[in-house]
C-alpha cells in the first residue's frame, strides 16, 4: 500500500498559535474572507425568486445557491464559538483550513487531558468545527478523538449521545442556538468518558484468528459468491496487515484485541483508503471514511457483547 501524503492536520490546513483568539486564528489560516448573498438573475435579467448565490467577496467566486431564509454565518462568527472554550482554558487552537474554493472551512481545537487505553495507548481529545457557505450543511462541531501513536481520527457516534456532532442551522435564530450549543458542549465530558470506557473494554477482548476473520468479513459484507469479492478481499488483506503490523499494533496490552482491529480500520480509512479529488478531510469527518469507522465501531461493540 502507498500511504497518502498531504500537508497540517492530516497534512491539510494551517497550524495556528494556540494562544491567539478567533480574529487572529482566521487570519493565520487565511480564512478571513467574508461571504454575501447575491440575487440570481437569468441571462435576460429576470430575477429568480427566493434563490440567492453565496459569493466570496474577495474573489467573487460563487460558492453555492441558497434560499431566502438562509443566513450566512461568517467564518469570524463561527470561530468565536471556540473563543469561550479557549478563553476559559478548556481548549487550545490547533489548526484550520478551507475546503474547495472556501465553501467549507474547519477549525480543530485540542482539549486538555488525555484518555488512556490500557497502560501505554493514549488518545487525545479534540473538537472540530466546520462551517459551510454553499447551503449543503449546518455549522457543526464534531467530537474528534485522535490516537496519538498513529494519528488515527476516531470520530464515532456513541449510544445516547445524539451522534458524533452538534449541528446549528443557518437560519435567523442561529445566534440563540449558538448560546444553546455552548451549554450542549457540556456533554463533551460525558462523551469522552463513555468513549474511554468502551475503548478499554474493546482492549480487553482478545481475538483469535477465526474471530478476527469474522469481524472483518462482517464489516466488509464479504461473501464467497460476492461479485465484488476480489476488491473486498484486497481491502481485507490490507486491514489484516494493519491489524498485525500497523502503527500501535505492537503495544503489548492492546495487540490482537478488538480495539486493535477497530484501529486497523481507522488507520486504513485515514491514511490508505483511496479518496478522489484530495477530499481526505471531508472523508475523515463526514464522508465515506467516517461512515466506515462508525460501522467498524458499532461492529466492535456488537462483537464485545456477543463474545
Amino acid at each position: 500500500m502507498e500511504k497518502a501524503i498531504e500537508k497540517g492536520w492530516h497534512d491539510v490546513g494551517q497550524r495556528v498559535n494556540e494562544e491567539v483568539r478567533a480574529t487572529d486564528a482566521i487570519k493565520l489560516a487565511r480564512l478571513d474572507y467574508e461571504v454575501e448573498k447575491r440575487a440570481i438573475q437569468t441571462v435576460d435579467g429576470t430575477s429568480i425568486a427566493d434563490k440567492f448565490a453565496t459569493v466570496r467577496k474577495d474573489t467573487n467566486e460563487v460558492l453555492g445557491v441558497v434560499g431566502n431564509r438562509y443566513e450566512i454565518i461568517q467564518n469570524k462568527k463561527a470561530f468565536e464559538f471556540f473563543d469561550v472554550l479557549v478563553g476559559e482554558g478548556q481548549a487550545i487552537y490547533h489548526s484550520a483550513g478551507a475546503l474547495g474554493k472556501g465553501e467549507r472551512m474547519w477549525l480543530l481545537t485540542k482539549l486538555p487531558e488525555i484518555m488512556r487505553i490500557g497502560n501505554e495507548d493514549t488518545v487525545e481529545k479534540y473538537l472540530c468545527l466546520t462551517n459551510s457557505h454553499d447551503g449543503s450543511n449546518a455549522l457543526q462541531i464534531y467530537f474528534t478523538p485522535i490516537r496519538v501513536v498513529c494519528q488515527n481520527t476516531l470520530n464515532v457516534s456513541l449510544k445516547n449521545k445524539g451522534g458524533a456532532s452538534i449541528s446549528i442551522r443557518h437560519t435567523q435564530n442561529y445566534r440563540s442556538k449558538l448560546g444553546e450549543a455552548r451549554r450542549v458542549l457540556n456533554i463533551v465530558v460525558d462523551y469522552y468518558k463513555q468513549f474511554e470506557t468502551i475503548a478499554n473494554q474493546l482492549k480487553d477482548v482478545k481475538l483469535n484468528k477465526t474471530q478476527t476473520n469474522v469481524y472483518f468479513d462482517t464489516l466488509l459484507d464479504l461473501k464467497s459468491n460476492d461479485e465484488d469479492s476480489t476488491r473486498k478481499k484486497n481491502i481485507k488483506h490490507d486491514l489484516i496487515g494493519l491489524y498485525e503490523n500497523g502503527m500501535g499494533s505492537d503495544i503489548k496490552d492492546v495487540r490482537h484485541s478488538l480495539w486493535s482491529a477497530y484501529n486497523a480500520i481507522a488507520e486504513y480509512s485515514d491514511h490508505y483508503k483511496t479518496i478522489r479529488n484530495n477530499k481526505r478531510i471531508e472523508s475523515i469527518l463526514f464522508g465515506s471514511g467516517a461512515c466506515l469507522k462508525n460501522k467498524a465501531w458499532n461492529q466492535a461493540v456488537k462483537t464485545l457483547v456477543t463474545l
